[in-house]
């Protein structure tokens, strides 16, 4: 097990913060895209490693650019929107981590001030809910509607809902129409898959569809057990981690930060440990990790920046602070 878990977790929120622009948005690293969804988990990240001022400044960044509908844009450079899809579960992803910045900062004048931007992104997601209970994925940049649902992406919208559900209870605010699309969503992602990945992209090879609907809390106990089991031998290379694909040959190090999450939160706790050290080789000597190593020769991916600069980004930083938080103890709802 790493020695010093307080020491790695700050090394990672130094590098985030490092990262952050002055208006508040978290690249993926200095000169690279900011998404909605990886700017949030790493404002979650912040968070939970004691930094509220820093995620707070993240959050002030979604108000600024939130759209009229509810929405954010995939993507933005340098604060100017640059893909101008918008995607359910990168716009609903700001509930999630204002429920989190709540339970660690206790500020209720805040949540009360973000309210209204969480209240239209659920509000933007359930827009595009189908009778069956999926939530389609999102708008082109002509808003016309994907029809769609993907199931890692309802998985996270699905957390989002919940932790904006209790946001509402928290403020005394009334949503019923919330608990009722929670509701279906729910039973659409348990009782019937084939309401997901129908539209020819086959997502079963992704790690993220594996483990995601246990990370969210979806699946528990008999369930999730089987379906770990079922998929580690597709998805895992013994003694470095968990692929992105089942076909690929490289270990993803912000992938396996998230099933270390999803072991946790299953109780595989030793299982966890495991993985968690054997993901930790692949950091540079300030304690910060990687993107991606290719399995066998251990070559780090690059970053777009420079072929000769391994990428290091925002998001696996924010990954590895979430899953040693869990792993030293502390609850993440």
């Amino acid at each position: 097990m790493l020695e010093d878990i307080q020491g790695l977790i700050q090394s990672q929120a130094d590098f985030i913060i490092s990262q952050q622009l002055p208006s508040g948005a978290i690249p993926w690293y200095r000169g690279g895209i900011t998404d909605p969804w990886d700017h949030v988990e790493c404002a979650i990240a912040l968070d939970f490693s004691g930094h509220f001022h820093e995620s707070s400044l993240a959050y002030r960044w979604m108000c600024d650019t939130q759209n009229a509908d509810g929405s954010w844009y995939f993507s933005y450079r340098n604060d100017r929107p640059q893909d101008l899809t918008k995607d359910t579960n990168f716009s609903t992803y700001i509930a999630t981590g204002m429920w989190f910045h709540y339970l660690t900062t206790r500020d209720l004048d805040f949540l009360r001030y973000m309210w209204p931007a969480v209240e239209k992104c659920i509000d933007f997601a359930l827009s595009l809910q189908q009778p069956g209970g999926e939530i389609y994925w999102g708008l082109s940049e002509n808003n016309e509607v994907w029809p769609g649902a993907i199931l890692t992406a309802s998985s996270s919208t699905w957390l989002s809902i919940k932790c904006g559900i209790r946001i509402t209870r928290r403020l005394g605010v009334h949503k019923p129409d919330w608990d009722k699309a929670c509701r279906k969503l729910t039973g659409a992602i348990k009782e019937h898959p084939e309401r997901f990945d129908r539209l020819g992209e086959d997502k079963s090879g992704h790690a993220m569809t594996w483990y995601y609907p246990i990370l969210v809390g979806l699946l528990k106990a008999k369930q999730a057990e089987e379906r770990i089991s079922r998929g580690w031998p597709d998805f895992i290379i013994d003694g470095w981690g968990c692929k992105c694909f089942r076909d690929r040959q490289s270990v993803c190090v912000a992938e396996t930060f998230e099933l270390i999450l999803a072991l946790t939160r299953m109780g595989a706790r030793d299982k966890a440990r495991e993985v968690l050290d054997w993901v930790s080789q692949f950091r540079d000597s300030d304690g910060v990790f990687y993107r991606e190593a290719y399995w066998p020769q251990r070559e780090i991916r690059r970053s777009e920046l420079g072929t000769e600069i391994p990428e290091k980004n925002t998001w696996t930083s924010a990954a590895a602070i979430l899953a040693m938080v869990a792993l030293r103890g502390t609850k993440i709802p």
